[in-house]
């Protein structure tokens, strides 16, 4: 999958041979996601063109958010990783305020037309886009057939009786229920990021942690967790504490994970955590005293639940 972060920069591809476009945030690349990426990829090896999804940085909802936004799902990086998997062929992702002005008609024929060369449009059930969400998708299709590109809009996808989408898995997330969230994403919830250097205490108790970098503002878990750690190639069962903690420029999540009969070096290693089942709370211990006995509690529990 290539990857470009301007229009002027996807210029380099043969715009003649065109494109089938989805815009989405595509926070999570959940169930509903993946549905219309199915459509696209469809839509355009019907049109022998490559399939591009477009999406923006900051995602909308983190500009315009005054306070703290939602917490993101996917990171950067991680949405790339999914979408590549998912067989699509080009990214697009500018910088949002570079497009947040554009009227609907606009936003078609500069960015969809003269930019993409777009063949056909593959959208959400809910899609709206251009300057205050005003564009729909009967102003899509007014324009399809005036400048000859088709549109298909792909209806919800639900699951257990609930309608899949970021805020539904957000809301599983922060309840604890795993397997909800799981379900409507098609795979168990996994962050990722590289291993860094803590302050030693897990170690010194007997049970070494290794401390990854989230790179969010803030977790959509908190909690003690019953985990799989991607590393190397293999996946190998482990326990994790994630918890808000002070930083120099205010508070960030911290995710530590002891991974089970593993004894390796792995600083400044890429790491992923898939969470599979919430354990209880991450509580404060009084002392070292009951701070050991908690982790070595949330060892046995977490085995048990990964061995069933």
């Amino acid at each position: 999958m290539h990857l470009y972060r301007s229009v002027a920069a996807l210029g380099r591809h043969d715009r003649a041979q065109g494109c089938a476009v989805t815009i989405g945030a595509f926070d999570g690349v959940h169930l509903g996601h993946q549905e219309i990426l199915g459509v696209l990829r469809a839509r355009a090896a019907a049109l022998n063109c490559p399939s591009l999804v477009l999406s923006f940085e900051p995602l909308p909802k983190e500009y315009f958010c005054v306070g703290v936004p939602p917490a993101r799902l996917t990171r950067f990086r991680e949405k790339f990783a999914l979408l590549q998997q998912l067989g699509v062929d080009l990214f697009l992702c500018p910088r949002f305020e570079t497009v947040r002005h554009l009227e609907p008609d606009t936003f078609i024929e500069q960015l969809l037309i003269l930019g993409l060369g777009v063949r056909h449009m593959v959208v959400g059930h809910d899609f709206r886009f251009a300057a205050r969400r005003s564009g729909t998708v009967a102003d899509l299709e007014a324009a399809g057939a005036h400048h000859g590109f088709g549109v298909t809009q792909v209806p919800a996808v639900i699951c257990a009786g609930q309608r899949v989408s970021s805020t539904a898995v957000r809301d599983a997330l922060a309840g604890g229920d795993m397997a909800q969230a799981a379900a409507m994403l098609g795979r168990p919830y996994a962050m990722s990021g590289r291993v860094v250097r803590g302050n030693g205490l897990g170690k010194k108790l007997g049970l070494p942690t290794a401390n990854v970098t989230l790179g969010r503002r803030q977790s959509p878990v908190q909690g003690i967790f019953a985990v799989r750690v991607s590393l190397d190639g293999k996946l190998h069962d482990g326990v994790a504490s994630v918890r808000t903690q002070l930083a120099a420029d205010g508070a960030e999540p911290l995710l530590q994970v002891f991974i089970f009969d593993f004894d390796q070096a792995i600083y400044g290693e890429h790491i992923t955590v898939h969470f599979i089942h919430r354990l209880r709370d991450a509580e404060k211990a009084a002392d070292i005293d009951s701070m050991t006995t908690q982790m070595r509690q949330a060892l046995i529990d977490a085995r048990a639940v990964l061995a069933a």
